[in-house]
């Protein structure tokens, strides 16, 4: 299989090291470049051309979409990194092959390199994410995801999912209630956070909560209560939550 030469900006180290494991677990892909200064990594794609670039949009003196539109033709596929989904209609203008949400699981950054793949050169077949990972790897299956990285302040946190008490929203930010390691104050959207969250264990139950069925101590009178807290279940989520109540052993 033809090798996929790629680069990684973003200013949050984290994120960086993340992409560059999901890299190191595609055979095919090599990873020429990760930078944490845009200016720094633009000076190097000027002068080392690659297949595919892994880049964030909000980074301090130059956004990834300014970054992109300097670069030489032939430009490089672009794969958007961001925390912030309104910059998805730009990025498509720019043709980006795709634009990824924080947190980026590995099966969504699998899609994007079959993406990738397909819009190169070359023979005309699909490809699929099973193709792309190798045969000893642990699937989905064998080895589902146990937590979450959300950004919180000037990193990534992880965030195991049977930590978590309830979800708490504020306006365009999320408030994670922990057993352990107490709140965590995350710029992200409720969408974005069901999206990752197993549905089997969690439920939204109001606009403003989300809560992990294990760790509900009782329901009453339209409110339940978790970690001593009693939270109210809006008018909306009321019918599907009693269906899920009535689903874990509801006597």
């Amino acid at each position: 299989m033809q090798r996929l030469t790629c680069a990684i900006l973003d200013d949050e180290p984290l994120a960086g090291e993340l992409l560059a494991d999901y890299c190191a677990q595609v055979p095919f892909l090599e990873l020429r470049g990760q930078f944490h200064d845009a200016l720094a990594g633009l000076a190097f794609l000027q002068d080392n051309p690659v297949d595919v670039v892994f880049i964030d949009i909000h980074m301090p003196r130059l956004t990834g979409i300014q970054l992109v539109q300097l670069l030489p033709a032939p430009a490089p596929r672009i794969v958007f990194t961001t925390a912030y989904d309104q910059y998805a209609v730009q990025s498509y203008s720019l043709n980006a092959a795709d634009y990824l949400l924080k947190p980026i699981a590995f099966d969504r950054f699998l899609q994007a390199v079959a993406k990738v793949r397909q819009s190169l050169p070359g023979p005309s077949a699909p490809v699929t994410v099973a193709a792309l990972v190798p045969a000893d790897a642990p699937t989905a299956s064998s080895a589902p995801a146990d937590a979450m990285f959300v950004k919180n302040e000037h990193r990534l946190q992880r965030v195991a999912f049977d930590d978590i008490l309830y979800i708490e929203g504020m306006k365009e930010y999320l408030l994670i209630h922990t057993a352990s390691a107490g709140r965590i104050l995350t710029l992200q959207s409720f969408r974005r956070v069901e999206e990752v969250l197993p549905p089997e264990r969690f439920a939204r139950i109001h606009k403003s909560f989300l809560v992990a069925l294990s760790r509900i101590e009782h329901v009453e009178r339209g409110k339940v209560q978790v970690a001593g807290r009693l939270l109210p279940v809006g008018d909306t989520y009321r019918e599907s939550f009693a269906e899920l109540i009535r689903a874990h052993n509801q006597l």
